[in-house]
This record gives structure tokens, C-alpha cells and sequence, in this order.
């Protein structure tokens, strides 16, 4: 594409190196056919000015490559390399006292020397454990790869510096290959030969086919090595208790953990205090508090709080706890900056589905169905309610089911709250169910691991980037082996080397020592492809593409238990029984009578696995959970974890800023077509980054880069029904709604829950305004959107015919007189939701 650029325009201040300038902007577009190192120089003069300082000029070289991100995405890879012109500066002269700066090519020979210096800094500065002197850094420094230096995106990198890079007051000395490699060393601590694993894990991060998550990325190496990702808990009824779980809240959230808390066993508005002789308040005051306590402890500056608040259906404070996120009422009873999430039980659903009444109690008088599921749940909730009818509990409330599950609905889509995930297939299909029960799930509904009031669940994370491990011709089956046993290693090894916060997280990772391996970039892959989204190809390609990761998964942390030993609790796992995800399937399948949708084809050799699992045991109690990776995707420029492209243009914000994303894939196959000019980029902007109404695009690359609001969202939780068969835990599935209603929810929630999802997460519709239609000339490029909306899912298409509903369990509620679907609620079309793109929303960073 042609850019109209005045390269005379602006004259040049005196004092300004401009030899250098073209120099550092020639090697920033070099090997990007669609760069020009003319344009971008064109377009800095433009701001300069006598007197500017070299930061101020630095600055000025990035503000201009960016400017034309949308007129193509190499653009994206030259303000990376002009960023990273700025951040060798600022490290080498950080590291040596005076000015010293170096071209790309200057550091493909400087980079072992300034390894060294790093690290002696670093731990002179008391942020870098002085066991990483102990490495044999003369070997590590050769190993070092400058030329990954230039696979940054700049929203990648820019992101890296922000937020992850080493720093003294401001001032980073961090480059990206000394942090990928300061990752790798910090994992490889306990290993025999720490050198050769450390060059090992390094391979695997700088070429971006795995990447550790956030936490890991954060500390890995320092001083205060906290690198897991998620906590959950579990809240007892006992307010030293509460005000402990809350105190470990905190704790864990200094250091970067994401938090998931239960708080079902928290007596209910109205109960009996026997202490007081008084009646309860219920759990809304604490969970103000949980709240507060988010926004007070932000991760150490570095990213906001985050904690999810989980409620089983049955709770006498359900109907309050629906009403948390809302923007109205009293203020004293909302919490604006916790998530909340319904773990709901399949007796409810099926009693939707029947029409059937619904009984809420307080947990203090019916204490053990905390710790009940399936059948056995269902019977003891039949006595309860029984034994209200005789009169013998004193707080609880009748409600039909139906008109519970449309609040339920309403909610979620009016304030993208409380997050719909299901307590059931969560704990029939745990491979730790002889050990206790699963309670809730995490921050983003994809960790599915026991808590109790002794044990804190904690999952340690990390993703392979799917993109890396296809071509035009499939799967590279063997490189994602390879990827695979190296980061399940990777991930084991967090278990050793990880600061816990807190003893009762020591005591449940060490027992049972669980990882999430989970994977990104699968949208990227599609698109190398060539497979729609919205399509049976792309259902089977999540179902084969899942099924190596879980085989290779297990086999990795089975062979670790030959050379480490199983772990502690593997005795009477599902494991130890020979039941591996695959095979869990048949328990649910049993506890529903059979009424559970899901394909069970498989393709490799699960005998022999199963065996070797049943006998030599495995390393992890868990293995595999399909994870947001928003940041991480963001570093290594790929698609986030199994989300379908949100638009082929648009502004993403987030806490490094606002950042023009245009797709790549979508550029290439337009340049090869005679497409990609400015009246494309024109009419993207005025359709939001879609395709669907630009007459001039074929209808085949239409379809291929369909954006999430126009697909039809039984998609995304088909191909999620394929993958969850493999997990062991659960997946980050967020669903998308262009035009939502009550029936449209209603529909696919219940999909959800028949095709054996154990969760999901959120909800987005459309806001009614997006992108302001700005053009290139005059502007710096940016879209300036209105993000749309998180809160409702793409709206399915009806089946044919109806899914059959499941055969009723015994009730003591007689059902009312007319069985059916849920009607639809009642959905407010001006609601104002979280905002896809908005920096303080967890599901973005």
C-alpha cells in the first residue's frame, strides 16, 4: 500500500543525529517487505525539534513506525526494534555508568559479556537470587539467541517492558533474551544438570513455543520466586476463619496469584448465631471486604488484584449474590472489583428443565452438601428438603428453578456476572476425587483441583503455542512432543522452586503437585489452516489438536514419576485406577443415565498409556488447563488461547495502553489478491474490523476470518466439548453474542452443560457504538474504539430438534403443572457491562 509521505516537509534541527537515526530505522525494517524506513523517518521529522533530547527522539522514531500499523502490520515489528534501540540504551548504559547504546548487530556480539553484567547486577541489587552466579553463565551467554530479539510485536514488547523487565527506579536493564534466560535459569535450580536444562527451557521460550505464565515470567530467578498462577480456597463458617481466608487472600495476591474462593460454607442472611444468640448477615458483608482487600493488595503494582468469589446454587444468599456487580442499590452491598461465578449442580439444571421447584438453605443446617456431588448430592438434598416440610430447618426459601436460572441469565448478561460453571462434571471427572472435593474453580474457571480448610489448591501454568506446531499441511506432531515433555518438566519443576506465601499452599502443592498445561494461538492455526472457525474441520482439528497435547501431557509426567517419583496422593487416584480424562468421561456419562452429547472418537495408542500410567504412576495430580493467556499471547503476538479472532482491525487497550491490531493472516492473503489498499483499511474501519459487508472481499476469506460476534457461538462450545474429553481440568471459554436474547442464552448455557463443559467463562455482546471512523492523515493511526461489551455469548443456532431432557431424579417438590425450557429473560438493552478491551478487566491482561 502507497503512503503519502512528504519526506521534505519538515526540516532538520540542528544537533540532531540524523546518520544514526537512519541507520537504527534501516536496521528496524530490515527483512519486512512491508516497512519503509523512508516513511517512518518522513514521519518523524515531522515532530522534531531544536533541543531534543535523545529519549524525546527515541520516543519520537516509535510514535511514528506505529503511526502506520494499519497501513501494515510489519509496522508493529519496526516499533518493536525502535523500542528496543531504547531499552539497549537505557540497560547498557545502566549496566556500564556512562552513555553506551548498540545496534542490533552490535549486540549479536555484546550479548554473552552483557549477560554476565546483568546478572551480577541484578544480584548486587538484591533482585536477582545470587544462585543464579553459580551457572555456568560463559556457556549460557553463547547460548543466547539476539536474533529472537526481533520476533517481538511491539504490543508485545512494549508489554515486556512495562511490566516485566527488571528495573532499578524506573530504569530497566533487563534485555528480552536475559529475561527469557533468567526464566529458564530460576526453573532449572533443582535440576542435576542445571546448565543444560536451562539452555533447554531457554530454547523452548525464546522461539516462542511455549511460554510460562505471568507469575512465572514476573519472578522466576529473583529473590521471592512466587510462580504460580492461581489460588483457590475454600471459606469456612467462622469468622476468625473468614478473616484468616481473607488475610491469605492478600498474601497470595502480593506476588501475582489470581484467586478463586469458596464461600458456600459461609452461613446464610438470617441464620442462627449460637455465640450471639443473634441471626446472621449473611456473606454479602465479607465479600465486600474480599473486594476491597483486591483493589488494596494490586500485585505489587504490577497488575490489579483479582479474586473470583464462588456460591453453589442451593445458598439461601443466592439470589443477593446475583446481585453483586450491579451498578445499582446499596452500594454496601456490592462489589464492583470481584468476579463472582454460580457453581452449580445438575440437579438444578435439571430441575429447569423439568419445571421443578427449588429450595434455597443456609449451610450451617445442611452442612454436608458442601461436600456432596451427583447422585449422592441428590439424595441428601431430597432429605433436606424433605425435613423442611416436617419442619425441621428453620431458614430456607422455595423458588421455581426456572425463574432462578432466568435471573441467573439475566444477570450474567446484564453485568457479566455471576459467570455460569458446573460443580458436577467438575468432581465426577477429578482424578482426585478419593481425596476430596472440588468446591470451585479459579480466577478464570479453568483450574479444577480439592480445597479444603487445610489445603489451599494452587496450579502452576504455562501454554504451547499451537501456532508454531502446524503448516500448510497439519500438525507437526513430533515438535509438539518435544514442546510438550519440556514444559510439562518445566512446570513440575515450579513446584520445588516456588515461595509459598502461605503453609496450607505448601502443604496442597507438594502433595499433589498439580500443573495446567494449556495452549494459545488457536485461532493462528486455523487460519494456517485455512479453516473457519464456524466449522466441523475446525471442531475435529480442537478435538486431534487436544488429544496429542493430553497423550504427550500424561506421558511426560508419567515418565517423571519413573525418574522422580509419583506423587504423594497418586495412591486411589483415578490414575492409579487406570482411568485417565478420556476415560472419566463414562462417570458422567453414568451420573446423567447417559444424557451427555460428547464425541468420543479417539485416535492414538491409549492402552499402552493407560497402562503405564496404572503402574509406574504419574509426577502431577493434575496435568492439563486451557488458560486466558491474554498477557502471554500479547508477548509472543498470537491469538489468545482458543478465543476466535475478536476483529481483523481494531484498538486494544490495556495497562501498557492502546494498541492498533490489525491481522496478519488476513493483510497476507488480501496483498496476494490485490486487496490490501487504503480503501480496505477504510472500510474495515467503518464495519469494526469486519469483513461481512465489503462487497470487494471474496466470501471465502469472509468466512475464513469471520470475528467472534459472527459466528454462531455453538461453535466455540462444540469444539470446547472436544477438548474438555481430554482435560483433566477445565478450559477459559468465553462465548460472544452480537445480538443476544433470553431464549439465544438459554439455549447455549444448556449446550454447555449437555456437551460436559465443567465450566465457562465470560459473556460478551456488542456495544451499540464502536469505532470512531478516523483515517490515517492527520491522526496517529489508532482506531480510538468503544470496545464492545463483555456480558453475553454469541447467540447459538436452535437444533433441529429439542436436546432431550435428562430423566428426573426423585424430588420431594412436585413439579408444576407446565414442563419446559426456561422462558427467556427479560434482557435490558442499554445494561452497561465490563468492556472487552478495558485495562482493569482481568480476562485482558
Amino acid at each position: 500500500m502507497t503512503i503519502d509521505t512528504d519526506v521534505d516537509s519538515a526540516p532538520i534541527p540542528s544537533a540532531v543525529p540524523m546518520e544514526r537515526i537512519r541507520q537504527v530505522v534501516a536496521e528496524a525494517c530490515q527483512g519486512l517487505p512491508g516497512a519503509s524506513a523512508e516513511t517512518v523517518v518522513a514521519e518523524a521529522r515531522r515532530g522534531l525539534y531544536p533541543g531534543i533530547t535523545p529519549a524525546e527522539l527515541e520516543l519520537a522514531l516509535i510514535m511514528a513506525a506505529r503511526t502506520f500499523v494499519e497501513v501494515d502490520p510489519d509496522y508493529s515489528y519496526v516499533s518493536a526494534r525502535l523500542l528496543l534501540d531504547k531499552l539497549r540504551r537505557e540497560a547498557l548504559t545502566f549496566l556500564s555508568g556512562r552513555r553506551d547504546e548498540a545496534t542490533h548487530a552490535d549486540m549479536a556480539r555484546r550479548y554473552p559479556e552483557y549477560l554476565r553484567s546483568y546478572v551480577a547486577r541484578g544480584i548486587e541489587l538484591e533482585q536477582l537470587t545470587p544462585e543464579l552466579a553459580d551457572f555456568d553463565l560463559d556457556r549460557l551467554g553463547a547460548a543466547l539467541r539476539p536474533e529472537r530479539d526481533l520476533g517481538f510485536t511491539y504490543l508485545g514488547l512494549q508489554t515486556l517492558y512495562d511490566r516485566y523487565f527488571l528495573h532499578r527506579d524506573g530504569t530497566r536493564y533487563e534485555l528480552p533474551q536475559a529475561f527469557l534466560m533468567r526464566v529458564a535459569m530460576g526453573l532449572a535450580l533443582r535440576e542435576d544438570d542445571r546448565n543444560a536444562r536451562a539452555v533447554e527451557f531457554y530454547e523452548l521460550l525464546s522461539s516462542f513455543d511455549f511460554m510460562c505464565s505471568t507469575p512465572t515470567l514476573f519472578n522466576s530467578g529473583t529473590r521471592r520466586p512466587q510462580l504460580s498462577s492461581c489460588f483457590l480456597t475454600t471459606v469456612s463458617d467462622d469468622l476468625a476463619q473468614i478473616f484468616h481466608g481473607i488475610s491469605n487472600n492478600a498474601l497470595l495476591s502480593k506476588y501475582s496469584g489470581g484467586l478463586g474462593n469458596d464461600w458456600t460454607p459461609v452461613r446464610g442472611l438470617g441464620a442462627h448465631i449460637n455465640g450471639t444468640n443473634g441471626k446472621s448477615q449473611g456473606i454479602v458483608p465479607f465479600l465486600k471486604i474480599a473486594n476491597d482487600t483486591a483493589v488494596a493488595v494490586n500485585q505489587g503494582g504490577k497488575r490489579k488484584g483479582a479474586v473470583c468469589a464462588y456460591l453453589e446454587t442451593w445458598h439461601i444468599d443466592i439470589e443477593e449474590f446475583l446481585d453483586l456487580r450491579k451498578n445499582t442499590g446499596d452500594e454496601r452491598r456490592r462489589t464492583h472489583d470481584m468476579n463472582t461465578a454460580n457453581w452449580v449442580p445438575d440437579l438444578f439444571l435439571e430441575r429447569v428443565e423439568s419445571d421443578a421447584q427449588w429450595t434455597l438453605f443456609s449451610p450451617d443446617e445442611v452442612p454436608d452438601l458442601h461436600d456432596r456431588y451427583g447422585e449422592d448430592f441428590a439424595r441428601a438434598y431430597v432429605g433436606y428438603e424433605r425435613a423442611a416440610d416436617r419442619g425441621e430447618i428453620r431458614v430456607f426459601r422455595r423458588v421455581r428453578a426456572v425463574d432462578l436460572w432466568r435471573r441467573m441469565l439475566t444477570m450474567l448478561f446484564e453485568t457479566g456476572h455471576p459467570w455460569i460453571t458446573f460443580k458436577d462434571p467438575c468432581n465426577l471427572r477429578s482424578p482426585q476425587q478419593h481425596v476430596g472435593v472440588v468446591h470451585s474453580s479459579n480466577l478464570c474457571t479453568e483450574i479444577t483441583l480439592n480445597t479444603s480448610v487445610d489445603e489451599v489448591a494452587v496450579c502452576n501454568l504455562g501454554s504451547v503455542n499451537l501456532a508454531n506446531h502446524v503448516g500448510p499441511d497439519g500438525l507437526d506432531a513430533e515438535r509438539l512432543r518435544r514442546t510438550v515433555r519440556t514444559a510439562v518438566r518445566m512446570l513440575d519443576n515450579v513446584i520445588d522452586v516456588n515461595l509459598y506465601t502461605i503453609p496450607e499452599a505448601e502443604r496442597a502443592n507438594l502433595r499433589h503437585r498439580p500443573v495446567g498445561l494449556g495452549l494459545m494461538g488457536y485461532q493462528d492455526a486455523l487460519f494456517t489452516l485455512r479453516l473457519p472457525v464456524a466449522s466441523q474441520e475446525a471442531v475435529e482439528f480442537a478435538d486431534e489438536s487436544m488429544e496429542l497435547i493430553s497423550y504427550h501431557a500424561i506421558e511426560a509426567s508419567a515418565d517423571l514419576a519413573a525418574e522422580r517419583g509419583a506423587y504423594a496422593s497418586f495412591d486411589g487416584s483415578l490414575w492409579s485406577r487406570g482411568v485417565l480424562p478420556i476415560d472419566s468421561l463414562e462417570l458422567l456419562a453414568d451420573a446423567r443415565r447417559g444424557d451427555l452429547e460428547v464425541d468420543t472418537t479417539r485416535r492414538l495408542d491409549w492402552d499402552t498409556l493407560r497402562e503405564k500410567v496404572r503402574t509406574t504412576g504419574m509426577r502431577n495430580s493434575n496435568v492439563m488447563a486451557i488458560a486466558p493467556t491474554a498477557t502471554i499471547a500479547n508477548i509472543t503476538g498470537v491469538s489468545q488461547s482458543i478465543e476466535p479472532i475478536y476483529r481483523n482491525l481494531f484498538v486494544k487497550s490495556n495497562m501498557s495502553g492502546d494498541f492498533t491490531v490489525v491481522n496478519p493472516h488476513l493483510v497476507r492473503d488480501l496483498k496476494e489478491r490485490g486487496l490490501w489498499d487504503a480503501e480496505t483499511v477504510a472500510a474495515l474501519k467503518l464495519h469494526d474490523g469486519s469483513l461481512g459487508a465489503v462487497d470487494r472481499v471474496p466470501d471465502d476469506l469472509k468466512r475464513l476470518y469471520a470475528t467472534a460476534f459472527e459466528i454462531d457461538p455453538s461453535w466455540l462450545v462444540d469444539a470446547a466439548s472436544r477438548r474438555q474429553k481430554w482435560l483433566d481440568q477445565a478450559q477459559s471459554l468465553n462465548l460472544y453474542m452480537a445480538e443476544p436474547s433470553g431464549r439465544k442464552l438459554d439455549e447455549l448455557y444448556r449446550r454447555a452443560w449437555r456437551r460436559g463443559l465443567k465450566t465457562t467463562y465470560y459473556l460478551r455482546s456488542q456495544s451499540a457504538t464502536h469505532v470512531e471512523k478516523s483515517t490515517l492523515r492527520g491522526t496517529d493511526g489508532r482506531l480510538n474504539a468503544v470496545a464492545p461489551v463483555a456480558a453475553a455469548a454469541p447467540s447459538p443456532s436452535p437444533s433441529p430438534t429439542p436436546s432431550p431432557s435428562p430423566s428426573p431424579r426423585p424430588t420431594a417438590v412436585p413439579p408444576n403443572p407446565a414442563p419446559g425450557a426456561a422462558p427467556a429473560p427479560d434482557l435490558d438493552p442499554d445494561a452497561a457491562f465490563c468492556s472487552l478491551d478495558d485495562p482493569d478487566c482481568e480476562a485482558c491482561q
